[in-house]
Order: structure tokens, then sequence, then C-alpha cells
């Protein structure tokens, strides 16, 4: 891929071509993202077939679907089908959020069901080599892939490049926060370059973005302008016939209207559109709390818990040894913090601060840096030499594994707070004991301890509501990443 093969200029939010026809630039880098995302699909599903068929293939069997080289074109055939069918290389999906790895691994789930059942029907004494070798190898290298790619994509953006140029359309409070989290989560590919209000006064601003119109005018701001995407915010305004004939006059443009809803903090696989006796209803479900999902959430925890433990077992023996030799005390702090349903327990970490620590803890009360409930201070004395250097890489949580292993936490989910800090919780941040507090969670890899305290509590919240094995897998991963850059932990 070379450099800047993606990059493209954004149109102003100003620029009007002249003859009145779409800008396209911004599609543009869409569609070739799209493409290099299908030629790397298809290049490392081709690689993978082929060497599984090299090394371990049948070449002498007698019948014509025991060959090695039909049962690989085969398979390779059925992956890229199934990734077409499921809509795995839609540009909406593409370079953010779950939903890419969700239809990514929901094609190659389908492809694993087809090939069995086709092996079953073939009587193929070597189907298994393909399902059990092929496919994992290919779901493994694709998801490696698609993350590379997404990186690069996300280190364009956070530059100014490859942004999907936003007409926002709404009141001004709602349409300022639109604006402020998109330049807050530049990675998620949103510009807004133009605002339409109620007055529409040409020359105003809102937060440095051009009033370019009226929200009657939004879809001849569209056509004119070419944006990408139209981000409708609540305002009395959007009554459901006007919604309704915004959306008719977009249509032969390349816009993507996008209603934000009253709901905004639910999302994910709990919102559903249906429509009841012709009428378009957002269903909203119950948050899942128990069930076969979170069954198997129970059998991944257990599971991962003591294969992480067999893995990091020297390393966690060289730490103990590290903290006794620094500074007089045990090697493991023991502590009681409140899990899920209120109930409490005893979690494990490394020692990292001298012994007696928590009785100093009211000396310091003066200097608390925290924010709300949370107790925190940028350069803590009672920090030992050899507890900053566990704090800064989060070394000293690897003994909460054994709680994992226990069954009092999960590897994911969110922060296990003090009895004192429950204790003083109000009827909506107690829903963050719905769950099993985790190891990590949405606020470990959204800056931790630099996070204000109402930030924190919206995004535990947010894993409360919209909890899912996506989710999950997302967080341990970008977990490693926060880890390594050690950002927002002292």
């Amino acid at each position: 891929m070379r450099q800047g093969e993606l990059v493209s200029p954004i149109p102003s939010a100003r620029r009007r071509p002249a003859d009145g026809a779409i800008s396209r630039p911004a599609i543009d880098w869409e569609q070739r993202y799209r493409r290099i995302v299908i030629t790397s699909d298809t290049v490392a599903t081709a690689v993978v077939v082929t060497a599984t068929g090299s090394f371990f293939g049948v070449r002498d069997a007698a019948n014509w679907h025991e060959k090695w080289g039909i049962l690989a074109f085969g398979t390779e055939l059925l992956v890229l089908g199934a990734l077409a069918v499921s809509r795995a290389w839609a540009p909406a999906v593409l370079g953010q959020g779950a939903e890419e790895f969700r239809r990514l691994g929901r094609s190659l789930f389908t492809a694993v069901v087809v090939l069995a059942l086709g092996g079953i029907a073939l009587t193929s004494r070597n189907i298994k080599l393909w399902i059990f070798v092929a496919i994992p190898a290919i779901a493994l290298i694709t998801m490696i892939e698609r993350y590379l790619l997404r990186l690069w994509l996300h280190r364009q953006r956070k530059e100014g490049r490859c942004l999907r140029p936003v007409l926002a359309a709404g009141s001004p409070a709602t349409v300022r926060d639109l604006i402020a989290r998109t330049r807050k989560f530049p990675h998620l590919g949103w510009r807004v370059d133009a605002v339409c209000t109620t007055d529409g006064l040409d020359g105003e601003q809102l937060d440095g973005v051009p009033v370019v119109g009226r929200l009657t005018d939004v879809a001849d701001h569209v056509r004119h302008d070419g944006y990408r995407v139209v981000a409708v915010t609540p305002h009395p305004h959007w009554s459901p016939d006007r919604l309704q004939r915004l959306a008719w006059n977009l249509e032969g443009s390349d816009a993507e209207m996008v209603v934000a809803p009253v709901l905004m903090e639910v999302a994910g696989p709990r919102l559903h559109v249906d429509a009841v006796l012709g009428i378009p209803l957002l269903r909203v479900t119950m948050p899942t709390f128990t069930g076969g999902r979170r069954a198997v959430k129970e059998v991944v925890d257990r599971m991962g818990a003591a294969i992480l433990l067999m893995l990091f077992a020297p390393l966690m023996v060289l730490v103990a040894l590290l903290v006794l030799v620094d500074s007089r005390g045990g090697a493991v702090y023991r502590q009681r913090r409140v899990g899920k349903d209120g109930r409490e327990f005893t979690i494990l970490k490394f020692r990292t601060m001298v012994a007696g620590a928590d009785r100093a803890r009211a000396e310091l009360a003066d200097l608390n840096e925290g924010a709300g409930l949370l107790f925190k201070l940028h350069r803590d004395p009672r920090v030992t030499r050899v507890g900053a250097v566990l704090r800064r890489y989060s070394i000293d949580e690897l003994p909460q594994l054994f709680n994992v292993l226990t069954g009092s936490m999960s590897l994911v989910g969110p922060r296990p707070p003090l009895p004192e800090e429950s204790a003083a919780y109000g009827p909506d941040i107690r829903r963050r004991l719905l769950v099993k507090p985790g190891l990590t969670g949405l606020w470990q890899i959204s800056g931790r301890s630099d996070l204000p305290w109402e930030e924190a509590v919206r995004l535990d919240l947010r894993y409360v509501e919209d909890w899912s094995l996506a989710l999950d897998t997302v967080i341990l991963w970008k977990t490693l990443r926060a880890v390594l850059y050690g950002q927002g932990a002292y």
C-alpha cells in the first residue's frame, strides 16, 4: 500500500461545484479502501487454502471430491461468497466498531457450517482438514489484516484525511455536542463541515463550523456541496413527516442520512428497527444479564484466566520477588471490593505502595486529584519504585486473574469499586453492579485515571447496557495497546 493512496481532500463546506453535481473525492477514498479490504481478504484466503492443500492435501485420492485442488478452490469460493452475502465488505462497517469483526466472524462460521454439510453429503474424508485447519487460519489472518488496515486508516483520520464530510442539522446544543464528539474521536471518520439550524443565518458559526442554511434547506446543500453524511440531531422541527420528506429528497445522492435518537447511550445489538402495522418502530431490547451468552462468557473467563496464569506464571514470580526486595511488606496486596449485586470480595494485586499506605490516605485527602468518588494522586508518595513501574504497565493487576478464575471477577467489566465508593452510589450508578467487575473494560482503553468521573461512569453504564461477546473481544484486544502505552496509569 503506498503512503497516501487513500488520501483525498474533503470538500469545503462552502465549495459548490459550478454545475451543481455532487463532489466525489470524499466518496472515492471509501471505495478505494473497500477494494483494498476485498483484495486483502481474497489474497489471504487464497494463500491459506493453497498452503493447506500443498502441505496437507491428499493428491492421490480416487474420487474427484477428495482431490485437494477441488476442495481448496471450493473452500475459497465458499469463504468469499459468505463474506459477500454477510455484507462484510459494506463501507458502513469498514474501519470502525465491532460490527466489522462480527460480520467477518459470522461469515466464516457460515462457511464452516456449509462446508461441514457438504462434506457429509459427499462423504469426504478430508473435509476436516479444511474445517479445522484452513478456515481457522483464514480467520486469524483476515482479522489481523483487517486490524492493521484499520490502524492505518485511523492514523490517516487523526491527520485530517479519509474523513466523511458531515452536514449536521438540528438544535444548536445537540449540534455542538456532535461537533465535540467528532473532534474528540476522529478515528470514527466524521468531520462536521457545515450546520443547518432553524434560523440558518449565513455567516454565523457553531464552534468554528459555518452555518450554511435552514433546516428546510438541508437536501439542497447536500446536493450542491457533496456531504457524505447528513446527521439529524434532536429538534422540535423534525416531525416524522419532515424526516420522511428529507429522506425522499436525499434519494439519488451519495449522502447517508443518520438520525440521532433520544436514547443516545443505547446502541449495538439492543437496537432493532421493526415495521409494525406499517409504522417504523425503534425496538430496544432488555439488557442481557443471564442466559446462554452469559454462560459462554463465564466459560471464556475461566478458561482465559487459566491460560493467562500459565503464560504469566514466570513473570508473576519475578515481580513478587522484586516487590519483596524493593520494600518491606508482602508481595500481594488484598483489598475488599464490591462485585456483582453488591457482594463484597477480596481483590488481589501486587503491592505497589509502602506498608501502611491505607492509614496514610487520610493525611493526603486534601491533595486528592481523582475525579468524583475516586482517590488518585499523579505522584503519590506512598508508591514504591517497583510499584511505579508495575502501575504504569498494569502488571500489578495480574493477580486478579485468580479472582477471574474463582468467579468473583470477569476478564471484561466495569471497574470494581471500594465499599465506601459503592455506598455513595446513586440509583443510576448502582447499575454498574448488575454485572461482574472486570480486569479491564471500556475505561481501561479510554484513558483510565485521566478520565473525568462522569465519563468513567458513562462508559461503565454503556458496557452494562450494550454488552456483547464481540465488544468483549474488541476491549481485550485494545487493552494490550493501552497497557503498552501506559496512558492514564499512575
